[in-house]
Order: C-alpha cells, then structure tokens, then sequence
C-alpha cells in the first residue's frame, strides 16, 4: 500500500510504501502526485519511506514505476529513498549517477535528514 506523506514542504511529494504494493497503488497514489509535481513546479522532490520489503512490490507496480520514471525523466531533480534495506539504498546510490537528478539513500531513523535534503532545491 500506498500512502501520501502530509506535512512536507509543497515541492516534495512523499510516499510510504508498506504491505504489498500493487499497480492500483501507484495509479491512484504516485502517479498523481508526480503529475501535480510536474505541473505544478516542472521539476520532482520525491521521498520514498520504504517499510516493505522490494519483494513485496507486485510487477505490475514496477510496470507502472518504469513508466513514471520514464514520462517524467527530465523533471527528476532529487529522489530520496528511506529503507532499512542495505541493498536498495546502495542502488539507489548507484543510480544517482544514471539519472538525470540526484538520487540518495537514507536509512529509516535517517528520515528528517532525508527531508532536510530533500527541502534544499538544486
């Protein structure tokens, strides 16, 4: 599941992911909220407070991912990733470096950092 993370600045959409995670999710939840962004703004703050595993993830909601991420690949400008998971914080680590914005990785009890990150604009 899905849910929008209130009390952010306006810049920032932020996202918790727990449970199992299904294409319907990131229909109704993520892809929204990054064409708000878009709109909006033309450029994407996004945090991802991950408490599930990836596994849980069904494929059709990294169906749906990819295609956010490709749509709007030019708008990305900082994405942080909060996780306990030691290998999707390093990937997305990794990634930073193939995307067109920054990508960071955050542990959980790292979260106001994650935002305080996220707040600054590049």
């Amino acid at each position: 599941m899905l849910t929008v993370i209130k009390n952010l600045p306006d810049h920032i959409l932020g996202v918790r992911a727990s449970g199992e995670v299904n294409k319907d999710d990131l229909k109704n939840v993520l892809l929204p909220g990054l064409e708000s962004l878009s709109e909006r703004y033309k450029e994407i703050y996004y945090l991802l407070v991950l408490e599930t595993d990836v596994q849980n993830f069904t494929a059709g909601a990294w169906v749906q991912d990819l295609i956010a991420g490709v749509k709007h690949f030019t708008d990305w400008k900082k994405m942080a990733i909060v996780t306990d998971q030691k290998a999707v914080e390093k990937f997305t680590d990794i990634f930073s470096y193939l995307s067109p914005g920054q990508a960071k990785g955050f542990e959980l009890n790292d979260l106001q950092a994650a935002i305080d990150w996220l707040s600054i604009k590049s």
